[in-house]
């Protein structure tokens, strides 16, 4: 049997930054992982950093490797009636995004807890959390070598994913859920050939939508709207290039790049929100606890700004035995996680082909495009939304 402050379930961003943040300020974490070392340091998810999280990476010293190697971006491409239309991030908000992976971050904050000591146990099996109502909670699992462990905590933080085992140890009716599925997915490919154009470039077209992204000068991350029950063996890399091709084509001079397919995958969209996000001494955090789709970019920095309010609540309980931050974190986190969610919608809406839309639909859909193109006022909207609010 072992005890700490925080057992944190989960080393993603979330668990893994919650932690750091902690043992920064003297409160004792240990971190608990299904998967291997190198799963979660290879696992492709988002791509996109806001103007917020690559400050406080930059702040808590594991910027170094992103400032090095992340890709700054000034704006971006919205294309439509087969032109572009430039939202000038820089210009319209006077901050910008950071392009560089989540993988990365992980690999970064892993490193950082080896280099300072700090425990992080991979390849844990039958996670159980327990008496999550009383202020001596614990987790049972079984260790690498199969070995069962108890942890007792002070607290639990859930930052286990949307499939975790967090937030399902929630009781049914002390949660509420807010759910919405939509009738497309992405198909997601990882390419080795040099980016197409300097920017992101987010392509409304009546075949689909179509997302041009990049992982690094030599990296593209390229998606494609797809039907929400479309199977990976129906595309042939051929296939996906032609496809890419045709909608992202222009009038002008654009050519896009193809190159070998390292990865490639199917993601269903949909929005999620559990509310609140805490249970007697649970705390949900990240995909635990939400889900936007992936549109507006907005996964991960949720769930890293979830965790520096987290934290900050925690230091507070732990350390100078204050609750009123704690007892508050649900609402407010909650507040950025619903605007975030309506404009990961926004962003949903306005660039996917809805099968089931009529002719009326789809014209308001191009009204809203050619207006924020058009506008300053809707455009710097958009602007602030996409490089991330402040934090609180």
């Amino acid at each position: 049997m072992a005890r700490t402050q925080v057992g944190i379930i989960g080393a993603g961003p979330a668990g893994l930054l919650l932690s750091y943040l902690l043992h920064a300020e003297g409160v004792d974490a240990v971190v608990l992982e299904s998967r291997s070392r190198d799963y979660v340091e290879k696992r492709v998810r988002a791509g996109v950093c806001e103007h917020p999280t690559v400050e406080l990476l930059r702040d808590i010293g594991v910027g170094t490797r992103m400032d090095a190697e992340g890709l700054p971006h000034h704006g971006f491409s919205l294309r439509f009636d087969g032109e572009d239309h430039r939202i000038a991030l820089s210009e319209l908000t006077g901050r910008t995004i950071t392009v560089y992976g989540q993988q990365e971050i992980v690999k970064d904050l892993i490193a950082a807890h080896e280099a300072k000591g700090y425990p992080v146990e991979f390849e844990v099996s039958d996670v159980e959390l327990h008496e999550l109502d009383t202020e001596n909670p614990h987790v049972t699992y079984r260790d690498v070598d199969g070995v069962a462990r108890q942890l007792d905590c002070d607290v639990i933080a859930g930052c286990d994913g949307f499939h975790g085992v967090s937030r399902p140890t929630v009781p049914a009716e002390r949660v509420k859920f807010f759910n919405r599925e939509y009738p497309f997915a992405w198909l997601g490919v990882l390419a080795r050939t040099p980016p197409s154009h300097e920017e992101l470039i987010y392509t409304h077209h009546e075949r689909g939508f179509a997302l041009h992204s990049m992982r690094s000068p030599e990296i593209t991350r390229l998606y494609l709207q797809v039907p929400f029950d479309e199977k990976i063996d129906e595309w042939s890399d051929d296939r996906i290039w032609s496809e890419l091709s045709a909608r992202l084509a222009t009038s002008g001079e654009f050519a896009l790049r193809e190159g070998p397919i390292l990865d490639k995958g199917i993601t269903p969209m949909r929005s999620f929100v559990a509310e609140p996000m805490q249970y007697g001494r649970l705390f949900l955090a990240g995909d635990a606890a939400h889900i936007v789709p992936p549109t507006g970019a907005k996964g991960m920095n949720l769930a890293i700004a979830d965790v520096r309010v987290l934290s900050r609540a925690l230091v507070e309980l732990l350390q100078h035995k204050r609750s009123e931050l704690a007892q508050s974190y649900s609402d407010t986190c909650l507040k950025r996680v619903w605007r975030a969610e309506h404009f990961s919608w926004y962003m949903t809406s306005m660039l996917h082909v809805d099968p089931a839309a009529d002719d009326f639909q789809r014209r308001l859909q191009l009204s809203q495009l050619r207006y924020t193109a058009a506008s300053t006022a809707a455009a710097t909207s958009l602007a602030e939304n996409y490089v991330g609010l402040p934090f609180e």
